[in-house]
């Protein structure tokens, strides 16, 4: 990045209207019988009937395609505890990206509140208005209460990004990892640098694929998380790894797979060297990772390495799930986001990547890109995970039994997902910046089918 990158930053965020997002009205409004019909005496209409059957919200308000990205901004990534006001301009972004590649409408909500029970409480009563809730940037532990209690209080699906987004989408980049490798998943070594939010989430989601907990181990800036410590909260305890406790370049020799969730510079040279064979090297740390892509490849060429940036291959986004976790799940009406359907994001995920890329998402990037050491995820902002993921996820919603309205031809829903694309409404449309002031008649007549 150059050096003007501060500069230019805060001018994008700066210019015409201040901030990333605004509201646009769905529809007209510009005569005295729409303004009846739209508020006074009309509105009283669709609200009336809500009141005899709260399923109706859905039919008649924003409800079913609204999220609220909400944050406290105790811990915000690479940034710490910056608290929730100068959370804001992130949770402005996540809500921009909703939009832009899943076509969903999503506010951001800042809470001022630290303690966990004010913080449920205060979310819980904003949840009437939303049909999901993505909770961003919350400091562990408490993250952990704070969406089990959300999740067990709450009919609307409840996702805390930084710990599932990100298990998911390590998930599906080991899937094809271990493809390429030629490893077996099963019968890896796997150790995981970080015991916060996404290194817990992510063991977890390792564990629902079949991994033993015995193949992981995790630790923290203690070293090694032993059955020995004294020192450990339950959330990292459920990870003890019954070996002696030690150092994690002790933990390294031997291991099939790093997974760094934690900070940056901490692998050293002799650290990967004591690897096996076609390791797995996972440096997500942002925005340093654990040991720099291009040191690493140098030091081991047979590895394959990712870390979290978007300037060397493989880079491990959470945008490739989350986005899409969300529309699958909302186009169901599903009361949450279970294991199953996680894990079918992450083998959607992984499968549209085996798939050469587009020429759009190769020309964007500037490369070729062909399924392997390189390329072992799709590339954020590929159109194909809109289709492939969200049907994904809607298909296991309905398997699990978590689905309130079941999709009877998923041929016809891709054709509606397809259609917010060509409307105008999310990113990969080179007309965004001139539609989506009216919905298109034709999917209007779609989402009525479905």
């Amino acid at each position: 990045m150059d050096g003007n990158f501060k500069e230019k930053a805060l001018e994008y965020h700066a210019r015409d209207r201040a901030g990333k997002t605004a509201t646009i009205a769905t529809k007209p409004c510009c005569n005295p019988e729409e303004l009846s019909l739209a508020y006074t005496p009309g509105v009283a209409e669709p609200a009336m009937e809500i009141n005899k059957e709260r399923w109706k919200a859905y039919r008649y308000t924003n409800k079913g395609n609204l999220v609220a990205v909400i944050s406290n901004g105790s811990s915000v990534l690479g940034l710490g505890n910056i608290g929730a006001l100068a959370s804001k301009p992130v949770m402005e972004g996540k809500a921009m990206l909703f939009k832009m590649y899943a076509d969903i409408d999503a506010f951001d909500i800042e809470i001022g509140e630290e303690e966990p029970q004010k913080f449920i409480t205060a979310v819980q009563s904003l949840a009437p208005t939303f049909g999901g809730i993505n909770l961003e940037d919350i400091k562990a532990p408490e993250c952990f209460i704070i969406e089990e209690k959300l999740r067990n209080l709450l009919d609307i699906p409840v996702l805390h990004d930084d710990q599932h987004g990100t298990a998911v989408t390590v998930c599906a980049a080991l899937l094809n990892a271990c493809e390429v490798a030629d490893k077996k998943l099963k019968n890896a070594r796997i150790v995981i640098c970080g015991a916060g939010a996404a290194a817990i989430s992510t063991a977890r989601m390792l564990c629902s694929m079949g991994i033993e907990k015995e193949q992981i181990v995790m630790t923290d800036s203690k070293g090694v998380i032993s059955k020995e410590r004294k020192d450990l909260n339950i959330y990292k305890a459920e990870f003890a790894t019954g070996e002696k406790a030690g150092t994690l370049s002790e933990a390294m020799r031997g291991a099939d797979i790093f997974i760094g969730l934690s900070r940056g510079n901490l692998l050293g040279d002799n650290d990967i060297a004591a690897m096996k064979e076609h390791a797995i090297i996972f440096a997500l740390a942002n925005p340093t990772p654990e040991i720099e892509y291009r040191h690493a490849k140098e030091l081991r060429p047979d590895a394959i390495v990712a870390t979290g940036r978007s300037d060397s291959p493989n880079q491990i986004n959470n945008l490739l799930a989350f986005p899409y976790l969300f529309r699958g799940t909302l186009d169901t009406l599903s009361a949450t986001i279970n294991e199953h359907m996680m894990i079918a994001a992450a083998e959607a995920i992984a499968s549209v990547a085996k798939d050469d890329a587009t020429g759009e998402i190769e020309e964007e990037y500037g490369t070729e890109l062909h399924f392997g050491k390189d390329y072992i995820l799709p590339k954020p902002g590929d159109s194909r995970l809109l289709c492939a993921v969200s049907a994904a996820v809607a298909r296991a919603a309905m398997e699990s039994g978590v689905a309130r309205r079941r999709i009877a031809s998923f041929k016809e829903y891709c054709g509606i997902l397809a259609s917010r694309i060509e409307d105008g409404n999310c990113f990969y449309s080179d007309n965004i910046r001139h539609k989506g002031d009216h919905i298109h008649n034709n999917r209007r007549q779609r989402l009525q089918r479905f």
